[in-house]
């Protein structure tokens, strides 16, 4: 088994037998996971920032850093396991977006990247199944590519799925 892992602004896909793609650690960060289960192919992004507008030099050095270059880069990515490069057929699930080191909402940052991310799933036809999204607390994702469970952890709190 080997684990394809994520930092902030990656994006990866796999369909071999035993693998995980994973992310650490998402605060105001969300994870748009995408599954094919024709090809049996798991797909994630990391989203940091809502728009690539406020940095269009780094949205072509990393598409997933923001999610309206990010989503789309993964839904190319996953063309190359035989998906749909529209996304048809593709189960979406979210995790992320909490309120992290904001108390007094000055940044929103979580909530403005769940909203953009619903913004552009929507353009493309999508809508996540599924989300664990806000509170106040990071999360790790992990998504196994043979069940397609996605098992969340936090500090100081049991293991949960999605």
């Amino acid at each position: 088994m080997s684990s394809i892992v994520l930092g902030v602004g990656d994006f990866g896909a796999s369909n071999h037998t035993g693998d995980q793609v994973k992310t650490y650690a998402l605060g105001s960060c969300v994870a748009v996971v995408l599954m094919d289960p024709k090809t049996r192919t798991v797909g994630m992004v990391h989203v940091a920032l809502p728009e690539s507008r406020i940095n269009p030099g780094k949205s072509v050095e990393r598409p997933g850093y923001f999610a309206d270059t990010g989503i789309p880069a993964l839904l190319r990515e996953m063309t190359k396991f035989g998906c749909d490069p529209r996304g048809r057929g593709l189960i979406v699930k979210l995790a992320g977006g909490a309120k992290i080191m904001d108390p007094n909402d000055t940044f929103n940052i979580g909530k403005r990247n769940e909203l953009a991310i619903k913004k552009i799933l929507w353009a493309h036809g999508m809508g996540a199944v599924a989300e664990d999204l806000g509170g106040n607390y990071s999360r790790t994702v992990s998504v196994s590519v043979d069940t397609g469970i996605i098992t969340l952890s936090s500090p100081g709190r049991s293991n949960w799925t999605l």
